[in-house]
């Protein structure tokens, strides 16, 4: 009898989703099985006719990576189909992606000259907290995969900014940790600004967490990750075949303690949305412009409009998709005591006197 419930409701949530046509976010959003989508903290690829959605695989009581990158394929955006398992963690005792290590927004994009797909990540290794800070990278044939994991590590060791020439080295040379007991002063603070922890991190490569990807009008492409302990936002340009740093990027908004970065770039000019630093919790987006990838990026008010607008409708953004009718801001509605009932926020971006606005809607649908 239970069955047989359970096979009845699977089926009414399949025939609600396909009546409904409609996104309705921070509900549950079956796929075509009536299973709740588990594509957390991802972003969308778009290749040929068909999206697809790669995400963070959720347990019913930890966020650590237990199976490793969903994906789902969909025609609509509407309708999704479980692919299975894209990437997958590892058994092997001591391995990068070992069972149990940490493996966060997983980004894919695909590369027209080598025609691979590409797969970045953030990891933290099985067993270390979030000390390791790491980037990982992954490449597959296919867009459902399988992909084979490369290699993880920080960024830019040996490296500095772009910006940094005589006069900031001069003062980065002046700059010591260890002249810090205390953290959060304006003095310290300021210090980060101007690269305290750049020089702490530059034999071992820079910090890397919270990130995504993104390929330009003229096929460049950038990784954008939170760096610093999470206080400053670094843009790292990739190697033509998108698998490694080419060894240039800048720093964004430094010492602002920004992480969830999803970007897009409208009437030739880069928007990008970011949150605070509040773990699980949710807090009010933040939104910056610039006219070129490198900067310099100007802030503006928080973009949401209507319920819960100043905690980002209660998620926090993942990843921003452009298409050809409009551009959709993603973001999930975390819930670290139970992560695999994690929802989605996907709602349109509007432009109000030339900039980016989201707007609660309690429904939607995507005109394709």
């Amino acid at each position: 009898m239970m069955k047989k419930l359970v096979s009845i409701t699977i089926l009414l949530l399949v025939a609600i989703r396909a009546e409904a046509q409609v996104i309705r976010s921070g509900e549950l959003w079956p796929d075509d099985e009536g299973v709740h989508i588990n594509a957390h903290g991802g972003g969308v690829l778009k290749y040929g006719d068909t999206y697809y959605w790669y995400g963070e695989h959720k347990a019913e009581n930890t966020s650590n990576a237990l199976v490793g990158v969903t994906c789902y394929s969909s025609k609509d955006l509407l309708h999704w189909h479980n692919c299975g398992v894209a990437l997958s963690v590892s058994d092997e005792h001591g391995h990068d992606l070992e069972r149990g290590c940490i493996l966060e927004r997983p980004k894919v994009i695909y590369n027209n000259v080598t025609r691979k797909f590409c797969m970045w990540f953030h990891l933290e290794l099985k067993g270390r907290g979030y000390d390791a800070a790491r980037y990982g990278v992954a490449v597959a044939e296919r867009p459902e995969g399988p992909f084979k994991f490369l290699y993880s590590q920080r960024a830019d060791a040996g490296t500095w900014p772009i910006e940094f020439g005589e006069k900031e080295l001069a003062i980065v040379d002046t700059l010591d940790v260890a002249n810090f007991e205390q953290q959060w002063t304006p003095a310290w603070l300021k210090a980060v600004g101007e690269g305290l922890f750049v020089k702490r991190d530059f034999q071992s490569g820079q910090m890397s967490r919270d990130m995504t990807l993104y390929v330009d009008d003229d096929g460049r492409a950038y990784h954008i990750f939170s760096s610093e302990d999470n206080l400053t936002l670094h843009i790292a340009e990739l190697t033509a075949d998108y698998l490694h740093h080419t060894g240039r990027y800048t720093r964004m908004a430094p010492a602002g303690h920004n992480e969830a970065p999803a970007i897009f770039k409208h009437d030739d000019t880069y928007w990008m949305i970011t949150s605070g630093c509040t773990g699980w919790e949710p807090n009010e987006a933040r939104m910056f412009s610039s006219t070129s990838i490198w900067g310099p990026w100007q802030q503006h008010p928080n973009p949401c409009r209507g319920p819960k607008a100043e905690k980002t409708f209660g998620g926090q953004s993942t990843f921003i998709l452009k298409t050809d009718a409009g551009i959709i801001f993603m973001a999930d509605i975390w819930r670290p005591r139970h992560p695999i009932d994690a929802r989605y926020i996907w709602l349109p971006i509007e432009f109000e006197d030339s900039k980016p606005v989201i707007r609660w809607r309690d429904e939607w649908k995507p005109q394709l």
